[in-house]
């Protein structure tokens, strides 16, 4: 990257995603970085503009939608034609696609897109080979690929999606997170807490979208077993459901609506008094890449249960700060729940490690330096 033109674009499908890099644009900006953001509209890019960097829109869907796709396509072409960037990096898929093709297209000298998680490994059929084919055509178009975690890595590598170099910046995790933010010991956040908790009642909680493919049929079947053999328990749903993408089956809604130590509370501006009024956190995911919300309940000393998934077990080391069940096993499941309520000390091991282990490797300052670091090796 020369002096004279030092501008990055940061790339994502939609505005929700911007908090991947919003953080990282004063740093970037006193670095001698021009940051500019391109997403789709939306109100979170106020935030955006807040910490300095300019802001173009291009809508993007977020599903295939050829002629919606093309239309993009097109409009980044002349974005990109116009802001003439040394550097387009991409997160989120359908942006990834796009925003590669378009910085190829154009001839921008450096095309970074970060792969934050794969959908094709937990897909079959003509749906897994159409994903595998725009992954390959992403990484084709791009100069550099960064996977978020080794599994991520791993699995581009087994299925050749690329041969180019890969690397997996610091511990992997693309984000960080703040532990002065995350903290159990904020008085505020206790606060808040008290009035969630319930006494004598031991509280698991889950958070993130209420669909099948972060295993909500195995959680509700598991926990209600649980619930039948002791009623000194309740789990926690938090985030949206999601019934058009990815609906829970039957079974499963009815047991959220008649179980009753199931609470749903939807999606949460802040959840760190939940996570603060919890035991212990259970996240049964068929596939990620590299889940803040695990960072975030190990930060608030919560011990995890998680699958052994891309991610999860790049976050959990099975007896230290939490443990590891296969996905799509109720039993699995129901056995890590009633060990982790039942075996006391156990328990306060795994909690006690929690949060050191996620200081040591996933602090936000060390996260956000490993990729500044990865700009000036790549560009100078």
């Amino acid at each position: 990257m020369s002096n004279t033109n030092r501008k990055i674009i940061r790339a994502v499908t939609v505005a929700q995603s911007v908090g991947f890099f919003t953080g990282l644009i004063p740093e970037l900006m006193a670095d001698g970085y021009e940051v500019v953001s391109l997403s789709s509209d939306g109100p979170e890019l106020e935030a955006v503009r807040h910490a300095g960097a300019r802001v173009v829109t291009v809508e993007m869907a977020r599903h295939i939608s050829l002629f919606k796709d093309i239309k993009s396509l097109c409009q980044l072409i002349k974005v990109l034609r116009k802001e003439k960037p040394a550097m387009v990096h991409s997160m989120t898929p359908k942006a990834g696609l796009l925003c590669m093709i378009a910085a190829w297209f154009t001839h921008v000298p450096v095309r970074i897109h970060t792969f934050t998680g794969l959908v094709f490994p937990t897909s079959t059929g003509i749906k897994r080979r159409i994903l595998m084919a725009t992954d390959w055509l992403t990484c084709a178009c791009a100069t550099h690929v960064i996977p978020e975690g080794e599994g991520v890595k791993n699995d581009l590598l087994r299925n050749r999606i690329t041969r180019k170099p890969l690397k997996v910046l610091g511990y992997g995790n693309c984000r960080g997170i703040d532990l002065d933010r995350f903290n159990p010991e904020n008085p505020d956040i206790k606060y808040s807490a008290a009035k969630l908790r319930k006494s004598g009642i031991f509280t698991f909680i889950f958070i993130g979208r209420i669909v099948q493919d972060k295993g909500i049929n195995e959680l509700t079947e598991a926990f209600e077993k649980l619930y039948k053999e002791r009623n000194d328990v309740r789990l926690i749903l938090v985030g949206p459901h999601e019934n058009d993408l990815d609906p829970i089956s039957p079974e499963a809604q009815r047991i959220i609506h008649e179980c009753p130590g199931i609470e749903t509370v939807g999606p949460q501006d802040d959840v760190r008094p939940w996570l603060a009024a919890s035991d212990a956190f259970v996240f049964p995911s068929y596939r990620e890449g590299f889940p803040n919300v695990v960072i975030e309940a190990g930060a608030m000393s919560l011990p995890a249960i998680v699958t052994d998934i891309n991610g999860s077990r790049e976050i959990i080391i099975e007896g230290r700060n939490g443990t590891i069940v296969p996905p799509k096993d109720t039993g699995a499941l129901l056995s890590a729940m009633l060990r982790i309520i039942s075996d006391t000390g156990w328990r306060k091991t795994l909690a006690s490690n929690a949060r050191p282990l996620i200081a040591s490797r996933f602090e936000q300052s060390y996260v956000r330096q490993c990729l500044k670091n990865f700009y000036v090796e790549i560009c100078h």
